[in-house]
């Protein structure tokens, strides 16, 4: 299964413009450098006061799908 490890820093003002209706998506750049553009309702679990921080595992499927996405200690 492929994967791909996230350093995710979103500000609470940032994901609001989630909330707000004006973004769906959050453009994130893996740690060895691939772009990945992700439905921003996977991040709303992660959400906190201060937003979505720390470092994630996505994994994916062969074809792209989105398999899950979870903190990393």
């Amino acid at each position: 299964m492929p994967s791909l490890v996230l350093e995710i820093s979103l500000t609470a003002d940032e994901f609001l413009a989630v909330y707000q209706g004006r973004a769906n998506r959050v453009l994130l750049r893996s740690r060895d450098g691939r772009k990945v553009s992700l439905p921003a309702h996977h991040l709303r679990p992660h959400l906190g006061h201060g937003g979505v921080r720390g470092t994630f595992q996505l994994d994916f499927s062969a074809d792209g799908q989105l398999l899950s996405l979870r903190r990393l200690a």
